[in-house]
């Protein structure tokens, strides 16, 4: 599946350092090694509907993580999944009148318009389910083989008392993972399982639904399974970050990481990242709910994307926060003070700004902390001036490279 174009990115003076990020299995700020080629995955959306600002949020966040390891010298192996097939897009479909298919084509395409207009950098590999369903049904049958898998009346599910580390990612009480397997996509009522959270790695065939062909029998994949088997394949075990927005530490998360355990005996990343989720009018901003800003909608308003993805920057990543009416008018005002500063011919010097920016999101990715460095700047170049000809020109390219604000 294609991708979206890259925006351009210039080098910066020097390199950064190495990044720092909060792992959700140890609850520790840890330091991330990887080696020449960083290996990072980010769980996709399911395309039924447009993109929002809880979307964007996430994948804002692993555009950092991916520009903090490019500037610090490291080639990036960024992978990220989308769920083309699944039971939300096709209840979305059947009650719409539009053919799953084409439903899903439609909102990926309004997707990747959203991220190159953020300046969100494409991943190495964009890969969606439906090209992937060799390599999903070739890792439930490796796991079968391992005896951690049964079937429930031609479905295939992993028993949860295989997994040797079940709870290494979320940490949660088994009373905690029940409630949230029922929430988010689970069935633990279902008969004939052997345990409540024992989840479903492949569905055989039911009239009317899309299946395919498999050494499983015609059917389709389950949850989890997908991003398993596409990192593996992509990436190998033991990469370096893997993640997404921080509902999806329990299961999807949680299920993925006992996947790949089982087949391979190793973790499938040394770190788990986690994004806060984005609220509205005291909600989660979620699909279910219908409280939803769309980042399209606001393009489509005439909204400055730099603006957007400066309102979103405003927030460290791991806090919930809430989109409120002032968000867009204070991410506007900056990007005006911004503008106006690096427009002189000369300013303050820069190399001040550029290491504050490179430390601030080296160390867990303080985006607010790097952008009060910048707006320190603006405001002594605005109102004391400055004699550094190539100070505006190296803020703007710190700003571009580092946060992606196009300035």
């Amino acid at each position: 599946m294609r991708s979206w174009s890259a925006p351009d990115i210039v080098p910066l003076p020097g390199s950064g350092g190495p990044l720092r990020i909060h792992d959700t299995a140890t609850g520790r700020i840890r330091t991330t090694t990887p080696g020449s080629t960083a290996g990072m995955y980010a769980c996709g959306i399911t395309p039924y509907d447009a993109a929002h600002l809880g979307h964007a949020f996430t994948y804002l966040t692993f555009d950092l993580v991916n520009r903090v390891w490019r500037d610090a010298g490291h080639d990036v192996n960024y992978v990220q999944n989308t769920t083309d097939i699944d039971d939300p897009l096709l209840e979305r479909a059947e009650a719409t009148g539009v053919d799953w298919r084409d439903l899903a084509h439609r909102e990926i395409d309004v997707f990747r318009e959203d991220m190159a207009a953020l300046s969100i950098l494409p991943p190495t590999s964009y890969v969606g389910v439906v090209e992937s369903v060799d390599l999903i049904s070739e890792l439930a049958v490796r796991i079968r083989e391992t005896g951690a898998a049964y079937e429930v009346d031609g479905d295939l599910y992993f028993s949860v008392e295989a997994a040797s580390k079940f709870g290494e990612i979320s940490n949660l009480s088994r009373e905690e993972m029940l409630d949230l397997f029922g929430q988010r996509g689970g069935d633990p009522t279902r008969a004939d399982k052997k345990d409540p959270l024992d989840w479903l790695l492949w569905r055989a065939e039911r009239p009317g639904e899309p299946a395919w062909d498999s050494p499983l029998g015609r059917g389709r994949p389950g949850w989890h399974i997908e991003c398993s088997a596409i990192a593996l394949d992509r990436l190998g075990p033991s990469f370096d970050i893997n993640g997404g927005g921080s509902d999806l530490i329990f299961p999807h998360h949680e299920m993925g990481a006992a996947e790949t355990r089982c087949a391979t005996g190793q973790p499938n990343a040394h770190n788990h990242l986690h994004v806060g989720m984005v609220g509205l009018n005291g909600e989660k901003m979620s699909k279910s709910l219908g409280n939803l800003v769309f980042v399209s909608k606001l393009r489509q308003e005439g909204v400055d994307p730099a603006v957007i993805r400066l309102a979103m920057l405003d927030h460290h990543y791991r806090a919930p926060w809430e989109w409120t009416d002032a968000e867009l008018p204070a991410a506007t005002e900056r990007a005006e003070r911004w503008r106006a500063a690096v427009a002189l011919g000369a300013g303050p010097d820069a190399a001040p700004v550029l290491a504050a920016v490179r430390a601030a999101l080296a160390e867990d990715l303080d985006s607010p902390s790097a952008l009060a460095a910048v707006d320190a700047w603006a405001t002594t170049a605005l109102t004391r001036g400055g004699t550094d000809t190539s100070a505006p020109g190296l803020v703007r390219t710190t700003v571009d490279t580092l946060l992606g604000v196009v300035l």
